[in-house]
């Protein structure tokens, strides 16, 4: 006979959960011999449920109900594709509050312009990932990758979580460079300070915005707001004294110009090979660009660890924010 643990892992996974995201939300202390007391079931429940944003009352009663099932917007979601959205909105919202709990607000992104978060990046050097993190976590808030995703089918791109006027971004796809994740971080960050996501919403985009093809007035608006930040200019113009060229002479060029114009070379060198449908040899460079570059996702979750206060979750939050991002024991 089913116990009452995989009787509720079952129920779970019927609603759409990942088997990830059931392990990452199942308390440490948990134990076959606690299948016996009826306090320590509803216990495991309400864990659960606290930590995959489901209603309480539905664990310990009829069935799997989704807290924010509806306070999501779709960017780039096909219509012919099927996702369990309500499941992935709830957990979602469950993992950024409590990114958002466990560090403190100093301030927001609303309203801030892009040529105004140039201006504060640049003394460190031309914007870029690392400074893009840095001034997220200084200002309170949280961005984070995400190691275990809610679904079984295909994971999003990112995802913004709002609460008040406070924001979390959570990131889902490896990207290959820094560069990259610079740009997917930097129109996040647009979509909050031009208002895409009011008070309590979800925004997510389910594909890389940089290679989208579907983009409506707000996708627009988002990719002028990261270009203007990673490059100065809303519609940058780069423009080569040469037509062809190979790895090492965009990867040259990239630094050159870089220094002088305040870009990130692997982000100019992203610029040039989308203006000349060289992607090839713009991903040959970058190998040039970052040769010991560890993977994006561990420096993305590197300096979340080094900025989350656990202790404001509780040992079961705490354990699941650590097994969701992959960090500390988890």
């Amino acid at each position: 006979m089913m116990g009452d643990a995989e009787s509720l892992k079952t129920e779970l996974r019927a609603a759409g959960l990942s088997r990830a995201a059931v392990d990452a939300a199942w308390p440490e202390w948990w134990s076959d011999q606690a299948e016996s007391s009826k306090s320590a079931r509803t216990e495991l429940r309400l864990a659960v449920a606290r930590n995959l944003g489901l209603s309480p009352k539905s664990l310990v009663g009829e069935r799997v109900d989704f807290v924010w099932r509806d306070r999501a917007r779709f960017k780039h979601l096909h219509a012919t594709e099927e996702m369990p959205l309500a499941a992935l909105n709830s957990f979602g919202v469950s993992v950024g509050r409590s990114l958002m709990e466990a560090c403190k607000p100093n301030g927001d992104l609303i309203n801030l312009r892009a040529s105004t978060l140039r201006e504060l990046l640049l003394p460190t050097g031309p914007p870029n990932l690392a400074g893009l993190l840095t001034f997220c976590w200084a200002i309170g808030v949280p961005v984070a990758h995400l190691r275990v995703w809610p679904l079984v089918q295909k994971a999003m791109h990112a995802m913004v979580v709002g609460q008040g006027r406070r924001h979390a971004i959570l990131l889902s796809r490896e990207a290959r460079y820094p560069a990259m994740a610079a740009f997917t971080l930097a129109h996040e960050i647009g979509h909050i300070a031009l208002g895409h996501v009011p008070t309590d919403d979800i925004l997510v985009d389910v594909e890389d915005p940089a290679g989208a093809t579907d983009s409506d007035g707000e996708e627009t608006a988002a990719d002028r707001y990261a270009l203007e930040v990673l490059m100065g200019d809303p519609d940058p113009d780069i423009r080569l004294n040469f037509n062809s060229f190979n790895s090492l002479e965009l990867a040259d060029v990239a630094k050159r110009m870089g220094e002088d114009l305040g870009i990130d070379p692997g982000t100019l060198a992203l610029a040039v090979a989308f203006r000349h449908n060289a992607c090839p040899v713009a991903m040959a460079a970058m190998r040039l660009l970052y040769p010991q570059q560890a993977p994006v996702s561990d420096i993305v979750n590197s300096v979340a660890e080094s900025q989350l206060d656990l202790s404001r979750l509780g040992s079961d939050g705490a354990v699941f924010i650590k097994r969701t991002l992959g960090i500390g024991n988890g």
